[in-house]
């Protein structure tokens, strides 16, 4: 049988840290999966992890943001997706706050790219509610979606 370090269990953490951010949870997962039988070590690595700035659930969330938005995705899925990573609420508010997306005119533009400039003036219930069930998928709220028309 194979002797497994804590610094093995570190090593790991770190590798997958280098190639994106993870949540406490999400790396906990990942880890458990690999050491099956550490489960105790493994909370203490991802706890020091945390403690040295180099894992970050507050990090990941502000970045999440940022990618999701970027690809005209709503605040509603942006948090089921953070909900099912395992980040807090305090964290996800916290990087909500500070993100400044507006996200009527993101809305707008997501709106535009797919229906072409002026879609809003069209008059016809059936295109209406095309738009507004394409923005809700993306995940924008009724409150984004009404402020088109």
């Amino acid at each position: 049988m194979i002797e497994i370090s804590p610094k093995d269990i570190r090593r790991a953490a770190m590798d997958m840290l280098a190639r994106r951010e993870h949540a406490r949870f999400e790396l906990k997962q990942k880890l458990s999966r690999k050491f099956s039988d550490q489960a105790q070590t493994i909370e203490e690595e991802i706890l020091k992890l945390t403690r040295e700035g180099l894992q970050s659930d507050a990090r990941l969330a502000e970045a999440f943001i940022r990618a999701r938005t970027n690809k005209g995705q709503g605040p509603m899925k942006i948090r089921v997706e953070l909900r099912n990573k395992g980040v807090s609420d305090e964290d996800m508010a916290f990087a909500f706050e500070t993100c400044s997306t507006d996200w009527f005119s993101l809305a707008q533009e997501v709106a535009e790219k797919k229906f072409g400039p002026g879609f809003e003036r069209q008059q016809d219930m059936k295109e209406k509610s095309r738009v507004a069930r394409f923005l809700s998928q993306r995940g924008f709220s009724y409150d984004h979606i009404s402020s088109l028309y």
